[in-house]
């Protein structure tokens, strides 16, 4: 069982029987009265979102979910395709299943797919990928230690704020959590 003092983003709880994936909270201590916890949910089979407000302290049951190890192969029409590397078994989920993920995913990625009750539900991606720049403005020689940025187009598609000195065809470490830059990598 997970109480309300567990929660963090990420974490699976059943809320009458359903699956909810915590996508954000808050605590929060009125003046008068308990504690509550607001929380944004997400469905993890509809991908619906809830809203809802618990009272400190309740508990929730755990949902059985599984991860397993896959490897991005590839996405088409019908949607991104998976492949187990221990038996090769190949699953495809839909952008509604994948969701922002799609914005760090590239070929050989390797993801854990969060399974319930035997169907793909979600992935969890690594905390960091490595993705180059496909569009930029060009870079200025000097400028590598001011607060300064620009927006940066990446091989996904995911737009974000680089320092002035990095060019197209760069390969930059981002964080998946906060899809942010946070180093150049040396190839």
């Amino acid at each position: 069982m997970h109480s309300t003092a567990d929660f963090k983003r990420g974490l699976k709880i059943l809320i009458d029987n359903e699956p909810y994936n915590i996508v954000d909270f808050q605590h929060h201590k009125p003046g008068k009265g308990n504690s509550v916890t607001r929380t944004k949910l997400k469905h993890l089979i509809t991908g619906g979102n809830l809203e809802k407000t618990f009272k400190s302290g309740e508990k929730f049951p755990i949902p059985d979910v599984e991860y397993n190890e896959m490897k991005f192969l590839y996405s088409d029409e019908d949607g991104f395709h998976f492949m187990n590397p221990e038996n090769f078994e190949q699953i495809n989920m839909n952008n509604e299943i994948v969701g922002d993920a799609k914005n760090f995913i590239i070929e050989d990625l390797d993801v854990k797919v969060c399974f319930f009750n035997g169907r793909a539900v979600g992935i969890e991606l690594p905390k960091t990928v490595n993705l180059s720049v496909a569009q930029t403005d060009p870079g200025l020689k000097g400028n590598t230690v001011s607060n300064t940025t620009k927006p940066a187009t990446l091989q996904t598609g995911l737009v974000v704020n680089v320092p002035l000195h990095i060019n197209e065809g760069d390969l930059l470490k981002i964080n998946t959590e906060e899809s942010c830059y946070i180093e150049r990598v040396n190839s």
